[in-house]
Protein backbone atom coordinates (compact mmCIF):
# COMPACT_ATOMS: atom_id res chain seq x y z
CA UNK A 1 0.00 0.00 0.00
CA UNK A 2 2.89 2.53 0.90
CA UNK A 3 4.36 1.56 -2.47
CA UNK A 4 1.34 2.29 -4.23
CA UNK A 5 1.26 5.38 -2.81
CA UNK A 6 4.93 6.30 -3.01
CA UNK A 7 4.09 5.49 -7.28
CA UNK A 8 1.24 7.95 -7.09
CA UNK A 9 3.02 10.82 -5.27
CA UNK A 10 6.15 10.37 -7.65
CA UNK A 11 3.22 10.76 -10.77
CA UNK A 12 1.78 13.84 -9.40
CA UNK A 13 5.25 15.48 -8.94
CA UNK A 14 6.07 14.08 -12.35
CA UNK A 15 3.19 16.21 -13.79
CA UNK A 16 3.61 19.08 -12.10
CA UNK A 17 7.31 19.52 -13.36
CA UNK A 18 6.41 18.79 -16.63
CA UNK A 19 3.19 21.65 -16.70
CA UNK A 20 -0.30 20.51 -18.03
CA UNK A 21 -0.58 18.50 -20.46
CA UNK A 22 -0.82 20.30 -24.21
CA UNK A 23 -4.71 19.91 -25.56
CA UNK A 24 -5.27 18.04 -28.73
CA UNK A 25 -4.35 19.96 -32.14
CA UNK A 26 -7.67 20.35 -33.81
CA UNK A 27 -7.84 18.01 -36.87
CA UNK A 28 -7.35 19.58 -40.28
CA UNK A 29 -11.13 18.49 -41.28
CA UNK A 30 -12.66 19.78 -38.59
CA UNK A 31 -11.35 23.25 -39.42
CA UNK A 32 -11.96 22.87 -42.72
CA UNK A 33 -15.75 22.03 -41.77
CA UNK A 34 -15.54 25.48 -39.18
CA UNK A 35 -13.97 27.79 -42.26
CA UNK A 36 -16.87 26.36 -44.55
CA UNK A 37 -20.02 26.71 -41.97
CA UNK A 38 -18.27 30.58 -42.05
CA UNK A 39 -20.60 33.23 -43.29
CA UNK A 40 -18.01 35.58 -45.00
CA UNK A 41 -16.25 32.80 -46.41
CA UNK A 42 -19.27 31.46 -47.83
CA UNK A 43 -19.97 34.67 -49.59
CA UNK A 44 -16.32 35.22 -50.56
CA UNK A 45 -15.96 31.77 -52.19
CA UNK A 46 -19.52 32.60 -53.93
CA UNK A 47 -17.70 35.87 -55.17
CA UNK A 48 -14.65 34.20 -56.84
CA UNK A 49 -16.85 31.60 -58.14
CA UNK A 50 -19.13 34.10 -60.55
CA UNK A 51 -15.82 36.04 -60.75
CA UNK A 52 -14.49 32.85 -62.31
CA UNK A 53 -17.66 31.43 -64.59
CA UNK A 54 -18.09 35.00 -65.75
CA UNK A 55 -14.64 35.68 -67.28
CA UNK A 56 -14.45 31.99 -68.12
CA UNK A 57 -18.05 32.89 -69.94
CA UNK A 58 -16.61 36.12 -71.77
CA UNK A 59 -13.56 34.48 -72.79
CA UNK A 60 -15.58 31.78 -74.27
CA UNK A 61 -17.70 33.42 -76.42
CA UNK A 62 -14.47 35.29 -77.61
CA UNK A 63 -12.92 32.00 -78.64
CA UNK A 64 -15.78 31.28 -79.95
CA UNK A 65 -16.55 33.99 -82.25
CA UNK A 66 -12.76 34.27 -83.24
CA UNK A 67 -13.06 30.57 -84.32
CA UNK A 68 -16.61 31.10 -85.92
CA UNK A 69 -14.96 34.29 -88.20
CA UNK A 70 -11.47 32.08 -88.74
CA UNK A 71 -13.61 28.92 -90.34
CA UNK A 72 -15.82 31.68 -92.21
CA UNK A 73 -13.06 33.64 -93.89
CA UNK A 74 -11.34 30.20 -94.56
CA UNK A 75 -14.43 28.67 -96.42
CA UNK A 76 -14.58 31.64 -98.17
CA UNK A 77 -11.44 31.07 -99.82
CA UNK A 78 -11.55 28.93 -103.16
CA UNK A 79 -9.74 25.43 -103.32
CA UNK A 80 -6.24 26.08 -104.84
CA UNK A 81 -6.03 24.35 -108.05
CA UNK A 82 -4.28 24.49 -111.58
CA UNK A 83 -7.04 27.04 -112.73
CA UNK A 84 -6.55 29.03 -109.43
CA UNK A 85 -3.16 28.89 -108.18
CA UNK A 86 -1.70 31.07 -104.82
CA UNK A 87 2.29 32.21 -103.36
CA UNK A 88 2.81 32.07 -99.82
CA UNK A 89 2.78 35.52 -98.31
CA UNK A 90 5.38 37.17 -96.73
CA UNK A 91 6.15 37.50 -92.90
CA UNK A 92 4.70 40.70 -93.23
CA UNK A 93 1.59 39.62 -95.26
CA UNK A 94 2.49 41.05 -98.78
CA UNK A 95 2.79 39.08 -101.66
CA UNK A 96 6.24 36.80 -101.94
CA UNK A 97 5.84 38.15 -106.26
CA UNK A 98 4.39 40.63 -107.95
CA UNK A 99 1.95 40.52 -110.19
CA UNK A 100 2.76 40.28 -113.84
CA UNK A 101 4.02 43.75 -115.47
CA UNK A 102 2.53 45.61 -118.21
CA UNK A 103 4.57 46.13 -121.23
CA UNK A 104 5.05 49.51 -120.35
CA UNK A 105 6.63 48.74 -116.90
CA UNK A 106 8.98 45.99 -118.84
CA UNK A 107 10.34 48.80 -120.92
CA UNK A 108 10.57 51.13 -118.28
CA UNK A 109 12.73 48.04 -116.30
CA UNK A 110 15.07 46.93 -119.39
CA UNK A 111 15.88 50.86 -119.61
CA UNK A 112 16.53 50.89 -116.05
CA UNK A 113 18.63 47.91 -115.79
CA UNK A 114 20.57 49.24 -118.97
CA UNK A 115 21.08 52.64 -117.80
CA UNK A 116 22.10 51.56 -114.09
CA UNK A 117 25.00 49.79 -115.78
CA UNK A 118 26.08 52.75 -117.63
CA UNK A 119 24.79 52.24 -120.83
CA UNK A 120 22.76 55.58 -120.78
CA UNK A 121 23.87 58.91 -122.52
CA UNK A 122 25.27 61.26 -119.97
CA UNK A 123 24.17 64.26 -121.64
CA UNK A 124 20.64 62.93 -120.85
CA UNK A 125 21.13 62.88 -117.44
CA UNK A 126 23.42 66.67 -117.68
CA UNK A 127 20.20 67.88 -119.14
CA UNK A 128 17.67 66.72 -116.91
CA UNK A 129 19.10 67.91 -113.63
CA UNK A 130 20.58 70.87 -115.73
CA UNK A 131 18.33 73.37 -113.37
CA UNK A 132 19.87 71.50 -109.92
CA UNK A 133 23.34 71.82 -111.31
CA UNK A 134 22.97 75.49 -111.97
CA UNK A 135 22.04 75.89 -108.55
CA UNK A 136 24.10 74.18 -106.71
CA UNK A 137 27.35 75.12 -108.65
CA UNK A 138 29.08 71.78 -110.28
CA UNK A 139 31.23 71.05 -107.38
CA UNK A 140 28.33 70.96 -105.14
CA UNK A 141 26.63 69.25 -107.40
CA UNK A 142 28.80 66.54 -107.63
CA UNK A 143 28.34 65.37 -104.40
CA UNK A 144 24.76 65.60 -104.37
CA UNK A 145 25.36 62.81 -107.48
CA UNK A 146 27.70 60.27 -105.25
CA UNK A 147 25.78 60.46 -102.58
CA UNK A 148 24.05 57.47 -100.36
CA UNK A 149 20.58 58.01 -98.97
CA UNK A 150 18.82 55.99 -96.84
CA UNK A 151 15.17 56.45 -96.45
CA UNK A 152 13.10 54.59 -93.71
CA UNK A 153 9.12 54.24 -93.96
CA UNK A 154 7.99 54.99 -97.18
CA UNK A 155 4.47 56.47 -96.43
CA UNK A 156 3.28 59.51 -97.43
CA UNK A 157 6.34 61.92 -95.93
CA UNK A 158 8.52 58.68 -96.41
CA UNK A 159 7.82 58.47 -100.30
CA UNK A 160 8.10 62.50 -101.34
CA UNK A 161 11.08 62.79 -99.58
CA UNK A 162 12.64 60.09 -101.62
CA UNK A 163 10.75 61.18 -104.86
CA UNK A 164 12.25 64.19 -104.51
CA UNK A 165 16.10 62.87 -103.64
CA UNK A 166 15.95 60.92 -106.36
CA UNK A 167 15.00 63.90 -108.98
CA UNK A 168 17.27 66.05 -107.75
CA UNK A 169 20.28 63.96 -108.19
CA UNK A 170 20.69 61.36 -105.65
CA UNK A 171 22.02 58.03 -107.22
CA UNK A 172 22.25 55.32 -104.50
CA UNK A 173 18.77 55.02 -102.46
CA UNK A 174 18.27 52.68 -99.66
CA UNK A 175 14.46 51.79 -99.17
CA UNK A 176 13.80 49.87 -95.62
CA UNK A 177 9.85 49.86 -95.06
CA UNK A 178 7.49 46.69 -93.96
CA UNK A 179 4.42 47.90 -95.22
CA UNK A 180 2.26 47.79 -98.52
CA UNK A 181 0.24 50.39 -100.50
CA UNK A 182 -3.88 50.54 -99.45
CA UNK A 183 -6.14 51.67 -101.02
CA UNK A 184 -7.02 54.78 -98.21
CA UNK A 185 -3.01 55.43 -99.08
CA UNK A 186 -3.68 57.09 -102.42
CA UNK A 187 -4.65 60.43 -100.88
CA UNK A 188 -0.85 60.77 -99.49
CA UNK A 189 1.27 58.59 -101.23
CA UNK A 190 3.97 60.52 -103.72
CA UNK A 191 3.95 57.77 -106.92
CA UNK A 192 1.91 55.12 -105.71
CA UNK A 193 -1.27 54.01 -108.08
CA UNK A 194 -4.41 51.99 -108.14
CA UNK A 195 -2.36 49.12 -109.86
CA UNK A 196 0.02 49.27 -107.02
CA UNK A 197 -2.96 48.44 -104.31
CA UNK A 198 -1.46 45.17 -102.13
CA UNK A 199 2.57 45.47 -103.28
CA UNK A 200 4.92 46.41 -101.05
CA UNK A 201 5.75 50.15 -101.15
CA UNK A 202 9.43 49.35 -101.43
CA UNK A 203 8.81 47.55 -104.57
CA UNK A 204 6.60 50.25 -105.93
CA UNK A 205 8.84 53.78 -105.29
CA UNK A 206 11.31 52.20 -107.65
CA UNK A 207 9.07 50.82 -109.78
CA UNK A 208 7.42 54.03 -110.80
CA UNK A 209 10.53 56.67 -110.45
CA UNK A 210 12.39 54.24 -112.68
CA UNK A 211 10.60 55.93 -115.45
CA UNK A 212 12.02 59.32 -114.06
CA UNK A 213 15.07 58.79 -113.23
CA UNK A 214 16.23 54.80 -114.92
CA UNK A 215 19.85 55.73 -113.89
CA UNK A 216 18.95 56.19 -109.93
CA UNK A 217 19.95 52.80 -108.26
CA UNK A 218 18.34 51.07 -105.50
CA UNK A 219 18.34 48.52 -102.35
CA UNK A 220 15.34 47.93 -101.31
CA UNK A 221 14.00 45.96 -97.10
CA UNK A 222 10.89 44.73 -97.21
CA UNK A 223 11.06 44.85 -93.53
CA UNK A 224 10.62 46.40 -90.19
CA UNK A 225 13.29 48.52 -89.01
CA UNK A 226 14.71 47.28 -86.04
CA UNK A 227 17.48 47.94 -83.92
CA UNK A 228 18.70 44.21 -83.89
CA UNK A 229 18.78 44.52 -87.91
CA UNK A 230 20.84 48.06 -87.71
CA UNK A 231 24.60 46.92 -88.60
CA UNK A 232 23.07 45.42 -91.93
CA UNK A 233 20.20 47.97 -92.67
CA UNK A 234 22.23 50.64 -92.11
CA UNK A 235 25.51 49.50 -93.68
CA UNK A 236 27.30 49.76 -96.84
CA UNK A 237 26.15 50.13 -99.75
CA UNK A 238 25.30 46.78 -101.61
CA UNK A 239 25.04 45.28 -97.88
CA UNK A 240 28.79 45.26 -97.22
CA UNK A 241 31.05 45.77 -100.63
CA UNK A 242 30.63 49.69 -100.88
CA UNK A 243 30.51 53.12 -98.81
CA UNK A 244 28.13 54.16 -95.76
CA UNK A 245 25.36 55.82 -95.72
CA UNK A 246 26.13 59.92 -96.07
CA UNK A 247 22.34 60.17 -94.60
CA UNK A 248 19.72 58.48 -93.19
CA UNK A 249 16.14 59.49 -93.57
CA UNK A 250 13.43 58.70 -90.29
CA UNK A 251 9.95 58.83 -91.52
CA UNK A 252 8.76 56.24 -89.08
CA UNK A 253 5.56 57.00 -87.11
CA UNK A 254 5.67 54.27 -85.08
CA UNK A 255 7.67 55.93 -81.64
CA UNK A 256 9.65 52.06 -80.33
CA UNK A 257 11.10 52.08 -84.15
CA UNK A 258 11.72 56.10 -84.29
CA UNK A 259 13.16 56.59 -81.07
CA UNK A 260 15.43 53.01 -81.79
CA UNK A 261 16.50 54.29 -85.38
CA UNK A 262 17.59 57.85 -83.75
CA UNK A 263 19.40 56.22 -81.08
CA UNK A 264 21.51 53.96 -82.79
CA UNK A 265 22.42 57.16 -85.80
CA UNK A 266 22.99 59.47 -82.57
CA UNK A 267 25.39 56.90 -80.69
CA UNK A 268 27.11 55.37 -83.98
CA UNK A 269 27.93 59.06 -85.88
CA UNK A 270 25.74 58.35 -88.71
CA UNK A 271 23.89 61.71 -89.65
CA UNK A 272 19.90 61.29 -89.37
CA UNK A 273 17.07 63.62 -90.04
CA UNK A 274 13.69 62.83 -88.66
CA UNK A 275 10.22 63.71 -89.53
CA UNK A 276 7.37 64.18 -86.70
CA UNK A 277 3.91 63.94 -87.06
CA UNK A 278 2.02 65.42 -89.95
CA UNK A 279 -1.44 63.80 -89.25
CA UNK A 280 -3.82 66.47 -87.67
CA UNK A 281 -2.13 69.39 -89.18
CA UNK A 282 -3.31 71.96 -92.15
CA UNK A 283 -1.18 74.50 -92.50
CA UNK A 284 2.02 74.47 -94.16
CA UNK A 285 3.04 78.07 -93.22
CA UNK A 286 3.83 76.21 -89.38
CA UNK A 287 6.45 73.66 -90.77
CA UNK A 288 10.02 74.29 -90.04
CA UNK A 289 13.22 72.68 -89.75
CA UNK A 290 15.20 72.92 -86.01
CA UNK A 291 16.88 70.84 -83.25
CA UNK A 292 14.62 68.38 -81.58
CA UNK A 293 14.95 70.63 -78.22
CA UNK A 294 13.22 73.50 -80.04
CA UNK A 295 10.59 71.23 -81.99
CA UNK A 296 7.43 72.92 -79.79
CA UNK A 297 3.29 71.64 -80.25
CA UNK A 298 3.76 68.45 -81.87
CA UNK A 299 2.97 65.44 -79.79
CA UNK A 300 5.25 62.88 -81.37
CA UNK A 301 8.05 64.87 -81.21
CA UNK A 302 7.04 65.79 -77.63
CA UNK A 303 7.01 61.92 -77.10
CA UNK A 304 10.57 61.52 -79.27
CA UNK A 305 12.34 64.00 -77.29
CA UNK A 306 10.84 62.13 -73.71
CA UNK A 307 12.16 58.98 -74.81
CA UNK A 308 15.76 60.22 -75.93
CA UNK A 309 16.52 62.05 -73.03
CA UNK A 310 15.90 59.01 -71.15
CA UNK A 311 18.98 57.64 -72.75
CA UNK A 312 20.86 60.53 -72.49
CA UNK A 313 20.46 62.55 -75.72
CA UNK A 314 18.57 65.92 -75.48
CA UNK A 315 19.71 67.49 -78.88
CA UNK A 316 21.75 67.42 -82.07
CA UNK A 317 19.46 65.91 -84.08
CA UNK A 318 17.69 67.79 -86.87
CA UNK A 319 13.82 67.33 -87.46
CA UNK A 320 11.39 68.57 -89.17
CA UNK A 321 7.83 69.33 -87.65
CA UNK A 322 4.38 71.46 -87.69
CA UNK A 323 4.15 74.13 -84.77
CA UNK A 324 0.37 74.14 -85.84
CA UNK A 325 -2.00 74.27 -82.41
CA UNK A 326 -5.04 72.03 -82.29
CA UNK A 327 -7.73 73.75 -81.54
CA UNK A 328 -11.62 73.84 -81.64
CA UNK A 329 -13.10 72.48 -85.31
CA UNK A 330 -9.95 70.37 -86.37
CA UNK A 331 -9.03 67.12 -86.98
CA UNK A 332 -8.38 64.27 -83.94
CA UNK A 333 -7.28 61.56 -83.73
CA UNK A 334 -10.25 59.16 -84.41
CA UNK A 335 -11.20 56.86 -81.15
CA UNK A 336 -11.93 52.97 -81.91
CA UNK A 337 -15.20 52.22 -82.66
CA UNK A 338 -17.15 50.64 -79.54
CA UNK A 339 -17.64 47.60 -81.02
CA UNK A 340 -13.82 47.33 -81.08
CA UNK A 341 -13.46 47.73 -77.34
CA UNK A 342 -16.28 44.95 -76.72
CA UNK A 343 -14.56 42.07 -78.51
CA UNK A 344 -11.16 42.98 -76.46
CA UNK A 345 -7.77 42.70 -77.81
CA UNK A 346 -7.85 45.58 -79.54
CA UNK A 347 -4.05 45.91 -79.26
CA UNK A 348 -4.41 43.05 -82.16
CA UNK A 349 -5.72 45.37 -84.77
CA UNK A 350 -2.49 47.10 -85.22
CA UNK A 351 -0.44 45.89 -88.07
CA UNK A 352 2.97 44.72 -86.05
CA UNK A 353 2.84 44.30 -81.95
CA UNK A 354 3.30 47.79 -80.27
CA UNK A 355 2.08 49.28 -83.76
CA UNK A 356 -0.62 51.92 -83.91
CA UNK A 357 -4.07 50.74 -84.05
CA UNK A 358 -6.17 54.15 -84.37
CA UNK A 359 -6.94 56.07 -87.31
CA UNK A 360 -5.03 59.57 -87.52
CA UNK A 361 -6.25 62.03 -89.96
CA UNK A 362 -4.31 62.98 -92.52
CA UNK A 363 -4.84 66.17 -95.23
CA UNK A 364 -2.81 64.67 -98.35
CA UNK A 365 -0.86 67.98 -98.88
CA UNK A 366 0.98 68.15 -95.45
CA UNK A 367 3.22 65.01 -95.95
CA UNK A 368 4.06 66.34 -99.22
CA UNK A 369 5.13 69.37 -97.64
CA UNK A 370 7.26 68.10 -94.54
CA UNK A 371 8.58 64.97 -96.93
CA UNK A 372 9.79 67.89 -99.68
CA UNK A 373 11.44 69.55 -96.75
CA UNK A 374 12.97 66.84 -95.71
CA UNK A 375 14.58 66.27 -98.81
CA UNK A 376 15.27 69.81 -99.16
CA UNK A 377 17.11 69.57 -95.51
CA UNK A 378 19.48 66.65 -96.96
CA UNK A 379 20.15 68.02 -100.26
CA UNK A 380 21.68 71.17 -98.75
CA UNK A 381 23.60 69.10 -96.20
CA UNK A 382 25.02 66.25 -98.36
CA UNK A 383 26.00 69.53 -100.86
CA UNK A 384 27.78 71.97 -98.07
CA UNK A 385 25.03 74.78 -99.26
CA UNK A 386 25.17 77.67 -97.14
CA UNK A 387 21.75 77.51 -94.61
CA UNK A 388 20.64 77.93 -90.88
CA UNK A 389 20.41 73.69 -89.35
CA UNK A 390 18.33 74.70 -86.73
CA UNK A 391 20.36 74.53 -83.43
CA UNK A 392 19.04 73.78 -80.36
CA UNK A 393 17.45 76.43 -78.27
CA UNK A 394 20.55 77.14 -76.20
CA UNK A 395 19.03 77.13 -72.97
CA UNK A 396 21.61 75.06 -71.38
CA UNK A 397 22.40 78.30 -69.15
CA UNK A 398 19.32 78.81 -68.14
CA UNK A 399 19.33 74.60 -67.00
CA UNK A 400 22.74 75.78 -65.17
CA UNK A 401 20.90 78.59 -63.07
CA UNK A 402 17.72 76.27 -63.07
CA UNK A 403 19.67 73.46 -60.92
CA UNK A 404 22.00 76.21 -58.77
CA UNK A 405 18.79 77.48 -57.63
CA UNK A 406 17.44 74.57 -56.43
CA UNK A 407 20.62 73.52 -55.26
CA UNK A 408 20.30 76.61 -52.75
CA UNK A 409 16.68 75.80 -51.75
CA UNK A 410 17.58 72.32 -50.44
CA UNK A 411 20.48 73.69 -48.24
CA UNK A 412 17.77 76.58 -47.01
CA UNK A 413 15.21 73.69 -46.15
CA UNK A 414 18.22 71.56 -44.20
CA UNK A 415 19.31 74.78 -42.16
CA UNK A 416 15.53 75.53 -41.30
CA UNK A 417 15.42 72.08 -39.40
CA UNK A 418 18.93 72.80 -37.73
CA UNK A 419 20.85 70.52 -40.18
CA UNK A 420 24.37 71.48 -41.52
CA UNK A 421 24.26 72.14 -44.71
CA UNK A 422 28.00 72.87 -45.63
CA UNK A 423 28.67 70.17 -48.63
CA UNK A 424 25.38 69.24 -49.32
CA UNK A 425 24.65 67.49 -53.09
CA UNK A 426 21.32 66.92 -54.42
CA UNK A 427 20.65 63.81 -56.71
CA UNK A 428 19.75 66.31 -59.83
CA UNK A 429 21.94 67.07 -62.86
CA UNK A 430 21.34 69.09 -65.24
CA UNK A 431 19.81 66.75 -67.81
CA UNK A 432 17.11 66.25 -65.41
CA UNK A 433 16.49 69.92 -65.15
CA UNK A 434 16.28 70.17 -69.09
CA UNK A 435 13.98 67.09 -68.87
CA UNK A 436 11.39 68.29 -66.17
CA UNK A 437 11.47 72.20 -67.86
CA UNK A 438 10.45 71.08 -71.63
CA UNK A 439 9.38 67.72 -71.02
CA UNK A 440 7.46 67.30 -68.13
CA UNK A 441 6.13 70.74 -68.00
CA UNK A 442 6.16 72.19 -71.42
CA UNK A 443 8.34 74.48 -70.41
CA UNK A 444 5.88 77.00 -68.48
CA UNK A 445 5.09 77.50 -64.93
CA UNK A 446 2.33 75.39 -63.68
CA UNK A 447 0.52 78.18 -61.82
CA UNK A 448 0.66 81.51 -64.31
CA UNK A 449 1.80 79.39 -67.43
CA UNK A 450 4.26 81.66 -67.69
CA UNK A 451 7.93 80.69 -69.68
CA UNK A 452 10.04 83.29 -68.10
CA UNK A 453 12.44 82.71 -64.97
CA UNK A 454 11.78 79.27 -64.59
CA UNK A 455 12.65 77.06 -61.29
CA UNK A 456 12.45 73.92 -59.83
CA UNK A 457 10.61 74.06 -56.56
CA UNK A 458 9.45 70.70 -54.24
CA UNK A 459 5.64 70.24 -54.45
CA UNK A 460 4.93 69.40 -50.79
CA UNK A 461 6.98 68.50 -47.49
CA UNK A 462 8.56 65.03 -47.45
CA UNK A 463 7.33 62.55 -44.67
CA UNK A 464 10.24 63.09 -41.96
CA UNK A 465 10.87 66.43 -43.34
CA UNK A 466 13.84 67.90 -44.84
CA UNK A 467 16.58 65.29 -43.43
CA UNK A 468 20.25 64.85 -44.45
CA UNK A 469 21.58 62.03 -45.30
CA UNK A 470 25.51 61.00 -44.88
CA UNK A 471 27.00 58.00 -46.42
CA UNK A 472 30.39 56.13 -44.88
CA UNK A 473 32.47 58.52 -47.30
CA UNK A 474 30.97 61.49 -45.41
CA UNK A 475 29.03 62.78 -48.35
CA UNK A 476 25.97 64.50 -47.09
CA UNK A 477 22.41 64.13 -49.45
CA UNK A 478 19.13 64.51 -49.60
CA UNK A 479 16.51 62.17 -50.60
CA UNK A 480 14.75 63.62 -53.70
CA UNK A 481 13.03 62.23 -57.01
CA UNK A 482 11.98 64.02 -60.14
CA UNK A 483 8.90 63.59 -59.39
CA UNK A 484 9.21 65.51 -56.22
CA UNK A 485 9.81 68.56 -58.65
CA UNK A 486 7.54 70.76 -60.06
CA UNK A 487 8.20 74.03 -62.16
CA UNK A 488 7.22 77.78 -61.28
CA UNK A 489 8.54 81.09 -62.07
CA UNK A 490 11.21 82.44 -59.69
CA UNK A 491 8.67 84.83 -57.67
CA UNK A 492 5.79 81.76 -57.21
CA UNK A 493 8.54 79.42 -56.06
CA UNK A 494 9.84 81.93 -53.23
CA UNK A 495 6.26 82.10 -52.43
CA UNK A 496 5.78 78.16 -52.16
CA UNK A 497 8.79 77.94 -50.47
CA UNK A 498 7.57 79.92 -47.58
CA UNK A 499 4.21 79.27 -47.34
CA UNK A 500 4.48 75.19 -48.21
CA UNK A 501 7.74 74.28 -47.25
CA UNK A 502 8.66 76.33 -44.01
CA UNK A 503 5.18 76.94 -42.62
CA UNK A 504 4.09 73.41 -43.35
CA UNK A 505 0.98 74.54 -45.31
CA UNK A 506 -0.70 72.21 -47.45
CA UNK A 507 -0.98 72.98 -51.66
CA UNK A 508 -4.69 72.46 -51.35
CA UNK A 509 -5.00 74.94 -49.23
CA UNK A 510 -3.41 77.61 -51.80
CA UNK A 511 -3.75 76.52 -54.86
CA UNK A 512 -7.11 75.86 -57.34
CA UNK A 513 -8.20 72.75 -58.18
CA UNK A 514 -7.00 73.13 -61.76
CA UNK A 515 -3.51 73.80 -60.47
CA UNK A 516 -3.71 70.95 -58.56
CA UNK A 517 -5.11 68.59 -61.46
CA UNK A 518 -2.53 70.27 -64.02
CA UNK A 519 -0.29 69.06 -61.31
CA UNK A 520 -0.77 65.31 -60.90
CA UNK A 521 -1.12 65.17 -64.62
CA UNK A 522 2.32 65.96 -64.94
CA UNK A 523 3.55 64.48 -62.00
CA UNK A 524 1.95 61.29 -63.15
CA UNK A 525 3.13 61.53 -67.17
CA UNK A 526 6.77 61.87 -65.13
CA UNK A 527 6.16 58.56 -63.32
CA UNK A 528 5.36 56.77 -66.98
CA UNK A 529 8.26 58.36 -68.66
CA UNK A 530 10.50 57.36 -65.62
CA UNK A 531 11.01 53.65 -66.91
CA UNK A 532 12.61 54.88 -70.07
CA UNK A 533 15.64 56.80 -67.83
Amino acid sequence: MDEQENVKSQTEHLRIARGPEPKPREAMTSWFERQASSHHVQLAAAAILSGVTVAGLIYGTQAIRRKEAVQELKASIPELNETHHADMLTDFGAASRLPNASREDERVSALARRAQQGDYDKELITEQLTRTASFLGSDRFALLCDSFVIVVGLGGVGSHCTSALARSGVSKIRLIDFDQVTLSSLNRHAVATLADVGTPKVECVPKRLQAVVPWVQWECFNEVWKQEQAERLLGTWCTGKGRNPDYVVDAIDNIDSKVALLEYCHKHGIKVVSSMGAGCKSDPTRVFVGDISASVEDPLSRVTRRRLRAVGISEAIPVVYSTEKPGPGKAQLLPLPEEEFLKGQTNELSVLPDFRARILPVLGTMPAVIGYTVANFVILELTGYPHESGAGKGREKMYDNILANLQGLEERLARHEGADSLGLKIPVTKDDVGYLVEEVYRGKSVVSKLPTRLALVRWKVPEGGFKIEESREGQKSVRLSLDDLVCMTKDEAAAHEKEVLKRGRRPEEIYSIDVLQLVERRRREERHYHQYR
